[in-house]
């Protein structure tokens, strides 16, 4: 659900790339707000969370993984390697940014 919202959002930003000014400079705030990054924020986790999540289906569709104990490592392995790549993806747009 998260990830449908975030595509919303990122559709009205690309409206308002091509629309007037003033609705391009308020969805621009809006998205640099507390609430909007808080927003980009998730949904890059979801995005990322749902990446690691295909990459460990495909581990299965090969036949592989299927133990217990690797799935629970598998699960834990998403979850945390999500956050990690949410955290290192927002400190490398704010390197990159400046």
């Amino acid at each position: 659900v998260g990830l449908v919202w975030g595509v919303l959002g990122l559709w009205c930003w690309c409206l308002a790339v091509v629309s007037f000014a003033a609705y391009f400079a308020l969805v621009q705030g809006f998205f640099y707000g507390w609430f909007g990054m808080r927003m980009l924020f998730g949904m890059n986790w979801a995005l990322l969370h749902h990446m690691l999540g295909g990459f460990r289906h495909f581990l299965w569709d090969t036949g592989h993984g299927f133990a217990l104990n690797k799935v629970e490592w598998l699960v834990r392995a998403n979850i945390i390697g999500s956050v990690i790549l949410t955290i290192l993806l927002w400190d490398l747009a704010y390197w990159v940014r400046g």
